[in-house]
């Protein structure tokens, strides 16, 4: 029997004899299946190919866990480390047994979980690898589950987390989308880890949300305001998402992001 990974977007499957028909996270209409069709790799395929997990530190109790060279959509995981034990975010779609050794010698991991389906990579191969830790999934997002398994956990709305971490229910980009509040991230003036719930922008002073990045599909301007009603509450300067930071003045850049997207939904800006 195999775990099945989807070389596109990197996400488990089920270990089967024989692969999946076909990745039902590619088929919808918020990803893609290559021109060339379906493909399918495993973590031995991945190892022999000279795959490898890195562990970086990114500030005093954050680290990124990537995969070398870039696997699937290409996003990092994040290892939080609180007093309770560690969390970690969206996970890469690969393991080895240094990149587990390296997490380990940072804590472990106490919980895992991400921010939308998209983005849970191998979560239960690294749950396993830690004991079985649970999975965090949105019940929202239940029907996204690629490799059922006994540790999954479902919530909705908002998730108290090991030590001073909150998951928080954002909707947008998939109905069970979430952020995560870390209130003791950037030296306390507090960071938010978010996935593609709020995907930075290029130029690393705005963020956005879509329904579809790839296909360009947006939001319509509710979702935006229960997005922008959300997180306003929340105190955090930082922002981690899925492919880069935004270091500083995190907060008033989302509000501000946010509202000129629905201003453009509204056709108040001149064209």
């Amino acid at each position: 029997m195999t775990v099945w990974t989807c070389a596109t977007c990197a996400i488990e499957h089920p270990d089967t004899a024989a692969p999946p028909a076909r990745c039902e996270i590619c088929s919808d209409e918020r990803q893609y299946v290559p021109a060339d069709g379906q493909h399918w790799t495993t973590r031995d395929e991945l190892a022999a190919a000279g795959m490898r997990v890195v562990v970086t530190e990114l500030e005093p109790g954050l680290h990124a866990v990537d995969t070398m060279p870039e696997l699937g959509i290409g996003q990092r995981g994040l290892l939080l480390q609180t007093p309770k034990g560690n969390l970690l975010w969206e996970p890469p779609g690969f393991l080895d047994s240094d990149g587990v050794a390296a997490v380990r010698a940072l804590g472990g991991v106490a919980a895992i979980s991400a921010s939308h389906p998209h983005l849970t990579g191998s979560s239960i191969q690294w749950s396993h690898a830690f004991g079985n830790a649970p999975v965090y999934v949105s019940q929202d997002d239940q029907q996204w589950i690629r490799r059922p398994d006994p540790a999954i956990r479902l919530w909705h709305g908002t998730l108290e987390l090991l030590d001073g971490l909150a998951m928080v229910q954002c909707g947008g980009h998939f109905a069970g989308s979430s952020v995560l509040h870390w209130a003791r991230g950037a030296a306390g003036r507090g960071a938010l880890l978010t996935g593609d719930t709020l995907a930075i922008g290029a130029d690393r002073k705005s963020v956005n949300a879509m329904r579809s990045y790839v296909n360009n599909i947006p939001l319509p301007k509710r979702a935006i305001e229960r997005i922008l009603d959300t997180v306003s509450p929340l105190a955090f300067d930082r922002i981690y998402g899925a492919f880069g930071i935004i270091d500083s003045d995190a907060h008033a850049i989302s509000v501000r992001s946010l509202g000129r997207y629905m201003a453009w939904l509204d056709g108040t800006l001149p064209d």
